[in-house]
This record gives C-alpha cells, sequence and structure tokens, in this order.
C-alpha cells in the first residue's frame, strides 16, 4: 500500500489524481487540502477517507466539520497554511502531490522535503521562485522529485537508463495555445471566451490562459532548468501543435529521444506516483495512422511576448522570477475577471520587472515579499 498525500485536491490535477487512486486499489489518500471548494472536497472525504484536511479559511473548516459530524468518518480539519504543513508533513505519507496552485506551496514542498517525503511536483511556482533552495535541499535529504507537468514528465522519462552528462539540449514541445498563428492586431480584439478555448488540453483557467500568452512554456523553462540542472542556452522551446510529442532529449551524438502519447494529464501524474513502475492505464491510444502529420515550428516571440519575459527573468535570475511568477498570477486573474486586455497580461508583467530592484539569493520570506511588493506595484498602476 502507497499512500499518498494531496494539496490541491480539488482542481485539475488533483482531481485527476484520484482518478488514478480509483483505479489502483493499492494506493491510500492520507491527506487532502483544498482551497474554497467545500463541497467537492466534502465529496472526497466522504469517499476516500483521509486522516487530515485542510481548507483555506477557518470558517469553511468549520463548516466541513459541521458536515461530516454525522459520518462517523475520523479526520481532522486544519485551516490554512497551518494545515498545508500538517498535510506535507504527515508521517504516514510517502509522497506528496503539490498541486496547489501559487507560491503558497513553497513552504509547504520544503517542510515534506524535511520530513524526507518525495515529491510529485505540479505546482510550476516552487522551482520557479526557489529553485536554488528546493534542489539542494531534496539532495541533502535524498528526496526525488517527480515532475508531473506533461513536458517535464517527458524530459524525465526520456532520461531514463542515460547519461546525464551526455545531454546536448532539452526540447521543450508547445501546442501554441488557441492563438497560434494571430498577429498581435488580432491579439488586440481577443475575448477571454476564446483564450479559455484550448485546442488539446482540458485544464484549469489560469493555465490555459497562460497557454494562450505562452507565459507557460515560459514558466515550464524556469523549472526544467532547475529540474534537470540545464543551463537556458541548452532548452529549447519548439511549437508542436498536436501535442503528440511532449518533450525531447537531445544527446551530443545527435540522437534524439522524445515521449508520445495522447493529451493526457493522467499519464505523467500516474508515472510519478509508481516511479520507476508503468501501470496499465485505460484511455485512448496514438493512432498514427490516424494523426498522419505531426509538424514543429519556431515560437512567436514578438506577438507572444510573455514567453521572451520569461527568458529574460530566466536569464536574471535572483528574485526576477518571482516578479515575474507573481505579476502573471495577477495580471491573469485580472483578465480573467474582465478587468484588462488579454495583451495588458505581458504588459503589466514587463512593468513590474522593470520596477524591480533584484535580490541576489532570496529566501522564502524574501520571495514572499516581493511576490506581495509586486501585486501593490499592480494594486497601485492598473
Amino acid at each position: 500500500m502507497k499512500r499518498i498525500a494531496i494539496l490541491g485536491s480539488t482542481g485539475s490535477i488533483g482531481t485527476q489524481t484520484l482518478e488514478i487512486v480509483r483505479d489502483n486499489p493499492d494506493l491510500q489518500v492520507v491527506g487532502l487540502a483544498a482551497g474554497a471548494n467545500i463541497d467537492l472536497l466534502e465529496k472526497q472525504v466522504r469517499e476516500f477517507q483521509p486522516r487530515l484536511v485542510s481548507l483555506q479559511s477557518e470558517a469553511d473548516c468549520k463548516e466541513l466539520k459541521t458536515r461530516l459530524a454525522g459520518s462517523r468518518i475520523d479526520v481532522q480539519v486544519i485551516p490554512g497554511m497551518e494545515g498545508l504543513l500538517a498535510i506535507a508533513e504527515m508521517e504516514e505519507s510517502e509522497i506528496l502531490v503539490t498541486a496547489i496552485v501559487g507560491m503558497i506551496g513553497i513552504r509547504p514542498t520544503i517542510a515534506a522535503i524535511n520530513k524526507k517525503k518525495d515529491i510529485a511536483l505540479a505546482n510550476k511556482e516552487t522551482l520557479v521562485t526557489a529553485g536554488h533552495m528546493i534542489m539542494p535541499l531534496a539532495a541533502e535529504k535524498g528526496v526525488s522529485i517527480l515532475p508531473v507537468d506533461s513536458e517535464h514528465s517527458a524530459i524525465f522519462q526520456s532520461l531514463q537508463g542515460e547519461n546525464r552528462e551526455r545531454v546536448s539540449k532539452l526540447l521543450i514541445t508547445a501546442s501554441g495555445g488557441p492563438f497560434r498563428g494571430r498577429t498581435r492586431e488580432d491579439l488586440e480584439k481577443v475575448q477571454l471566451e476564446d483564450a479559455l478555448k484550448h485546442p488539446n488540453w482540458s485544464m484549469g483557467h489560469k493555465i490555459t490562459i497562460d497557454s494562450a500568452t505562452l507565459v507557460n512554456k515560459g514558466l515550464e523553462v524556469m523549472e526544467a532548468k532547475w529540474l534537470f540542472d540545464m543551463d537556458l542556452d541548452r532548452i529549447q522551446v519548439v511549437v508542436h501543435p498536436q501535442s503528440i510529442i511532449h518533450s525531447m532529449v537531445e544527446y551530443v551524438d545527435g540522437g534524439i529521444m522524445a515521449q508520445l502519447g495522447t493529451p493526457d494529464m493522467k499519464l505523467p501524474i500516474q508515472y510519478a506516483l509508481f516511479y520507476p513502475d508503468r501501470r496499465p492505464m485505460a484511455g485512448k491510444r496514438v493512432d498514427f495512422y490516424e494523426l498522419g502529420t505531426i509538424t514543429f515550428e519556431r515560437p512567436d516571440l514578438e506577438t507572444f511576448t510573455g514567453l521572451k519575459l520569461a527568458m529574460r527573468a530566466a536569464a536574471e535570475g535572483g528574485s526576477v522570477p518571482t516578479v515575474f511568477n507573481a505579476a502573471n498570477e495577477k495580471a491573469v486573474s485580472l483578465f480573467l475577471n474582465r478587468k484588462i486586455r488579454f495583451l495588458q497580461i505581458p504588459e503589466i508583467i514587463e512593468m513590474c520587472m522593470d520596477a524591480h530592484k533584484k535580490i541576489e539569493n532570496p529566501d522564502v520570506e524574501e520571495i514572499l515579499g516581493t511576490e506581495q511588493e509586486t501585486y501593490e506595484l499592480i494594486q497601485s498602476k492598473v
């Protein structure tokens, strides 16, 4: 029996992780954390009966306790960061799935690593903003960081059995999002509904917008830098509209290893949970006769300036990736609430980066302080 805890259990990654648990009786859920979706979390608690759960607010935690009062389910409910840390440090769990969105995931991830829990990592912000702390700590504690993002899982799978010193380049694929091939003039007119229509993947709203701006690909480059200890000039983004090749590794002899599959997040989630084993999984398979062709393009950095800004943030390092990430989070939230136009997202990111004074090696408090300063700047300017 493998015992797991999940941060972000009501989101896209969290719910798909629980689908995998349903299909694998030797997985047991011992802890669940959600933000504010009390209705779904209640259903999850009744089905999986974890020992410990958390919601963001104390009021929601009290409400959940009331709802579960007559259920005979022995579960402890703890609010906020205290709850996240308690779940991260649970003695019963062996692996923590970090599917929570935002820099709120940093502290629980560090806490879990200190308790020598393996991490199934789906929280980009953890490595984007704190990779300089997370990866050395994981190495010190002997903890595995198992990527759940499809692109990083593909690279991880393509590295198996190979000498990492013989890697020449990482090739991260991108679908191009719903606006691939559009001009900046076209993007002036797009609406929220247009940006949420991803051609291949079914994801949460925030990551879907990040895919439309190509910011998501920039975050993945930053994450890959830390995950695989790779210089930025050896990481290349390739637009691949069919989303069948999830990413590739080029070796010094010119050979390229690629991981292919249908656009389904359950595969990388399951691979992380059972690594190094592979388990059977139901679902559609790639039919190459039906597929016919696969194509590749250069990313358009002049139209999708979010990716260019991400590369700049990654190169500058220090606290700048935190500014990039925080500015994007706030700008996407404003766009989702119809407060700004689509093209204002990268404009806000650039404004915040230009205004920031870099901290070379920020600690957790400085990272969170930088995040707050970025939010405040946007609040005052936008």
